[in-house]
């Protein structure tokens, strides 16, 4: 069955799938096999280059962070400075001199320390003057967030603190509970210099501080932006960061340290930034796939087209031999199979058309002889037949009826005669419309005499039509039709109307009675037997008319019937305007 098929493919069709089938797909499935492969080894390569990034990242932020948490362990144990803070002092004189004391710790500190911003301690020791390093704690500033996160903790720790514009270090000098004062130190680190980290550093996603609540606290874009989503009174869930339809993120939190444990650093990647060049060489691979497609089918093409156009050619010739047309195949000396097969049914073709010159013309000749003899004996038989005494006796009759005054009967035998003599005399299958009616117009005399004035007709013609050809007797079936199956049957006087008009470039012939009709059930009984191709016999009715119209016209032709039973019968022709 399978074979059965490949046997109706075009020859040029094989050759194409063959291509196809052993060179383009192969070729195809290895192009996106290797692009596969290549991304995911890069994918995964430039994953483990963005863990790395982070990892330096979060090793840097840890120094930075570590660095401001040692100072504020430095300020902790500082015995001299506890002390200063929680004096209470009788003169401003005294406190400058205290002050002056601990200076020293504030310098040293400062110039070892580029990467803060500012150290600044607040206490509510009424008789500490404000300075550089030291303030008052006002009850403005406990009602600020910083101050309020760390009191929630009573120990005596760092503890970091992060908002979208700054990250500080803040820890308790003193346990309130057991001093008389309370002293806050709070560190701000050089926020150009995180930002200048975050800039050296080789992740290119976004970059997220995340505290131990998971709540994104800070944020920078990889464009270098902050992220306008972050604010100090909204922050981000893990789940609400945006990120790109193919992300790659990383998540590195803190482990074992006191006043970093549970944060983490959150990055962003989109991979297809990252991969960006892969796709770039994805579309050099299907350029390239479609170049190894183009290029050899139409080399196959062009191939093909020697074989395919030369066997067409010959099966065209093949073909026309039934038509006994045995012309000869041009050859060009093709040295080809095909060349071979061209000369050889040359060969054949003439070879042919040799034997039937030579045999069968002959016999075909003796047959055509045979025929014609044939018909002139059957001519002879139908000579025997005088039509001459036929209308010479309708004329006697006519001229009897006519010395006894019967007109009528007279006027009826000439329409006979009339109608026999143009059926005789008419040998062309073509007769004009104008001769048409003249054989309808006796043919209802005639029924009018038969039925006694029973009948009554209108004729309405287009007289510009009368010299057009047509088919003989192409109308008077359905008049004759009209007369007898219609208007015979009815009680009282039937009417006959015969229209013949021209309308876009058609014929319209239409005959309407107001004889018994005819229900749905007869209408497609008739139109059934119409329609039936089995012979037709030899009399001239509907049917004969029908299908000689159709043999004639072909599609141009159209007939159909309306009828009710009781209302008459309406019958429609269309014929196309040709003078024949």
């Amino acid at each position: 069955m399978f074979n059965f098929r490949l046997n109706h493919m075009k020859l040029r069709s094989k050759l194409i799938v063959i291509y196809i089938v052993c060179v383009f797909i192969p070729i195809i499935l290895t192009n996106v096999m290797f692009y596969q492969v290549t991304t995911a080894n890069i994918k995964n390569q430039k994953t483990a280059d963005a863990e790395q990034a982070m990892n330096l990242l979060q090793a840097e932020l840890r120094t930075v962070i570590e660095d401001a948490a040692g100072i504020s362990y430095l300020y902790s144990i500082d015995r001299q400075l506890i002390q200063h803070l929680n004096t209470t002092y009788a003169s401003t004189d005294r406190y400058v001199e205290s002050l002056n004391a601990i200076s020293n710790l504030f310098n040293r500190t400062d110039k070892e320390n580029k990467v803060l911003s500012s150290s600044v301690i607040m206490t509510d020791n009424p008789t500490v003057l404000a300075s550089a390093h030291i303030i008052k704690l006002e009850d403005s500033m406990r009602q600020q967030d910083w101050y309020k996160e760390i009191s929630q903790f009573s120990n005596t720790h760092p503890h970091l603190y992060v908002t979208p514009d700054s990250i500080s270090v803040i820890q308790r000098l003193t346990d309130r509970r057991l001093e008389t004062y309370e002293h806050v130190l709070k560190i701000d680190l050089n926020m150009n210099y995180i930002r200048q980290i975050l800039d050296l550093s080789s992740f290119s996603g976004d970059f997220y501080i995340l505290d131990p609540s998971g709540q994104a606290r800070f944020g920078r874009l990889s464009s270098g932006q902050p992220s306008g989503l972050i604010t100090a009174a909204h922050t981000l869930t893990p789940t609400e960061i945006p990120k790109p339809k193919q992300a790659i993120v990383i998540d590195k939190t803190y482990q074992n340290n006191r006043y970093l444990s549970g944060w983490s650093i959150y990055g962003v990647l989109d991979e297809t930034l990252i991969l960006s060049d892969v796709r770039q060489s994805g579309q050099f691979i299907l350029w390239f796939a479609g170049i190894n497609f183009l290029v050899p089918t139409i080399v196959i093409m062009i191939m093909s087209r020697s074989i395919h156009t030369r066997i067409k050619n010959i099966l065209k010739h093949m073909k026309s031999v039934k038509d006994k047309n045995f012309g000869l195949i041009p050859y060009h000396l093709e040295r080809d199979e095909i060349g071979e097969l061209t000369v050889e049914f040359n060969r054949m073709s003439k070879r042919i058309e040799n034997l039937i010159n030579d045999v069968y013309v002959a016999e075909i000749q003796k047959k055509e002889l045979e025929l014609r003899q044939r018909q002139a004996q059957l001519h002879a038989l139908h000579s025997q037949i005088n039509p001459h005494f036929l209308f010479n006796a309708l004329e006697t009759i006519r001229m009897r009826s006519m010395m006894k005054g019967e007109t009528q009967t007279a006027r009826t035998i000439q329409n006979m005669a009339k109608i026999f003599r143009k059926s005789i005399m008419w040998k062309s299958s073509f007769v004009t419309i104008r001769e048409e009616l003249e054989l309808i117009e006796s043919f209802l005399e005639i029924q009018k005499y038969r039925f006694d004035n029973k009948l009554e007709y209108h004729i309405e013609v287009d007289q510009s039509l009368l010299n057009i050809e047509i088919p003989k007797m192409a109308f008077l079936p359905y008049v004759e039709n009209a007369s007898i199956h219609g208007i015979e049957n009815i009680a009282g006087i039937g009417y006959i109307n015969i229209q013949i008009a021209q309308e876009n470039g058609q014929i319209v012939f239409v005959i309407a009675d107001n004889g018994v009709g005819m229900d749905q059930a007869k209408i497609s009984e008739l139109t059934h037997y119409l329609d039936d191709e089995s012979a037709m016999g030899d009399s001239i009715g509907m049917k004969n008319v029908i299908t000689r119209l159709r043999i004639t016209y072909g599609e141009s032709f159209t007939f159909s019937i309306t009828s009710e039973p009781g209302a008459g019968t309406r019958i429609l022709l269309r014929l196309p305007l040709e003078n024949k």
